[in-house]
């Protein structure tokens, strides 16, 4: 499920200082005055996942009204769990959005106690250990980021959770800042184009992995790649996906 290195035998992962920097200095280009925040959102996924040989993340934001929504997540199956969790309105992410604290290294094995419905569901996804991550900008929090890892020893060790918080911090403070929004008005309706974008974006991975006989995971990865390489929002090629015939068959190279 991950890529896994030989630093992990002492703990999570041992970053190079080039690495992160490069892994920092991407997320700092990808927020320019016009970004894809969706698009954004799954790239902080990817990044944190392999940043620290996670097995999975996934990332949750806070609506205009303050209620947590799903919005990005490295792969199909953690989207289902973190929808789980939304639902059942338990598990660490909404523990480290209430208490703008990082949760770190629960065994889920033990966390009945703790999350009776959500630690269940996340070790019978395959999912030994957890860990949540605020989204925030001094007392401001505006979403959190779950690590979930598969393996027994996989715990974050002293060095992985500055990092990981500081990787969740930059992403909330660039969105924050004031080139990306005036007085908070242009965060808001990003945030809820976003969650109105998942509809279509949904739709879409669909009708690709339709027509092309692929996974839903694959088919979101050909849509983002067709994105990127028309130079066209994510969500735009989701309406174009639904609504021109034939445009799903075509989204994945041959």
């Amino acid at each position: 499920m991950r890529q896994r290195t030989a630093s992990r035998e002492a703990g999570m992962t041992t970053v190079s200082a080039e690495r992160l920097a490069a892994i920092f200095v991407e997320a700092a280009d990808t927020l320019v005055d016009d970004f894809d925040l969706i698009d954004f959102l799954h790239m902080l996924t990817e990044r944190a996942t392999s940043l620290v040989g996670a097995a999975a993340t996934g990332l949750v934001m806070a609506d205009p009204r303050g209620r947590l929504e799903f919005m990005a997540a490295s792969d199909e199956n953690t989207k289902l769990l973190e929808l789980f969790q939304l639902q059942n309105e338990e598990g660490p992410c909404l523990e480290a959005f209430t208490t703008g604290q990082p949760v770190i290294n629960v065994d889920l094995a033990a966390a009945a106690s703790r999350w009776p419905r959500f630690a269940p569901r996340a070790t019978s996804a395959g999912f030994e250990s957890v860990h949540a991550f605020p989204m925030r900008v001094r007392q401001r929090v505006i979403g959190a980021l779950n690590v979930f890892g598969d393996t027994k020893g996989g715990d974050f060790t002293g060095a992985d959770v500055p990092i990981m918080q500081a990787l969740t911090d930059i992403a909330a403070i660039g969105l924050l800042q004031k080139r990306t929004i005036r007085q908070g008005e242009i965060l808001t309706e990003q945030l809820q184009g976003a969650l109105n974008s998942r509809i279509v974006i949904e739709q879409a991975k669909g009708a690709v992995a339709q027509a092309c006989g692929v996974s839903v995971d694959e088919a979101f990865t050909a849509i983002r790649r067709f994105a990127r390489n028309h130079n066209h929002k994510l969500t735009d090629v989701a309406h174009a996906v639904t609504a021109e015939p034939g445009l799903a068959a075509r989204i994945l190279p041959h």
